[in-house]
């Protein structure tokens, strides 16, 4: 399925840079808080898939079985994700974590070349390459634990695949399925995926009601990184499928930011070394694709 060639593909780059930076917020709003990582999931996913649909029926749209049959693969993969992640993160450090989770970049290269046909150029493939090392120094420079934990390691490059397949179902739909329709069901899919395994790790399927102040933290999680992927979601319909995969690159760097200046963490010269890298390359990245975008219209 070939990128739309719009005028809208710049107005796709900066939702996709949008989605980055609210997805990054998000990940310092979830390290303040001492909410268990799987519960945040399924409440955000829970309170998403209520608001969303009311507005949509308030609206007066209704969603066809059809719309609901292209969402369920993006939504079940949207939970499991989630799940399969925030178990990761407690069997093994958030550093191993989100250095596999930078694999996905180029898992995402490869089936942008192979399954939706786009031109990944050797430079984008060292660019990507290049910006991974630099995500490295960013995690890598803050961590003191370097340690192997085969399950816990084994769990992050599982929620990397699932991530990666959410991107390219999300894409595979998003040209027959609106955004508002796809972003409603597939939060409500996502809920009732990822609630039996809520279940399991809470052992009881009474699982505990978030107190008020937790539902603030859950909504701003929700106007946030929800919102992020409400972004995302319209974006993939204007920008390809390579240029989101690395921009994803930036989402440590940006995170690292927020934690110094929100939450007190310390920043080395390792990490502003790898996140000058990171943000260098990233910039190349987006004024090669503006150009590219630039030229498609002229063409």
């Amino acid at each position: 399925m070939p990128v739309e060639k719009s005028p809208q593909l710049n107005l796709g780059h900066l939702a996709t840079i949008a989605a980055v930076f609210c997805w990054s917020a998000g990940n310092v709003v979830v390290a303040g808080t001492d909410l268990p990582g799987l519960q945040i999931a399924f409440w955000r996913l829970v309170l998403g898939g209520v608001l969303y649909s009311t507005v949509y029926f308030l609206t007066g749209r209704r969603v066809s079985l059809k719309k609901i049959r292209l969402v369920a693969l993006p939504g079940i993969l949207l939970g499991l994700e989630l799940a399969v992640f925030f178990t990761a993160l407690r069997n093994t450090t958030v550093a191993n974590a989100t250095m596999i989770g930078t694999l996905q970049t180029i898992v995402l290269l490869a089936v942008a070349a192979r399954q939706f046909k786009e031109s990944v150029t050797r430079w984008l493939i060292g660019a990507s390459l290049v910006a991974i090392g630099g995500v490295a120094l960013v995690i890598l420079g803050a961590s003191d634990e370097l340690s192997w934990s085969p399950r816990g390691d084994f769990l992050a490059f599982a929620a990397m695949i699932l991530f990666s397949a959410y991107f390219v179902a999300v894409k595979n739909v998003r040209s027959e399925v609106d955004t508002f329709t796809l972003q409603s069901v597939a939060m409500l899919v996502a809920s009732v995926t990822v609630f039996p395994i809520v279940a399991i790790e809470a052992n009881t399927f009474a699982i505990p009601f978030p107190s008020l102040k937790e539902w603030v933290l859950l909504f701003v999680l929700l106007m946030v990184p929800g919102t992020g992927h409400l972004l995302m979601n319209w974006a993939h319909l204007h920008v390809s499928l390579s240029f989101a995969g690395v921009i994803m690159l930036a989402i440590p760097v940006i995170s690292s930011v927020g934690a110094w200046l929100f939450l007190d963490e310390r920043v080395t010269i390792v990490q502003v070394s790898g996140m000058f890298i990171v943000i260098s390359v990233l910039i190349l990245v987006v004024k090669r694709e503006a150009q590219m975008a630039v030229s498609v219209r002229n063409s």
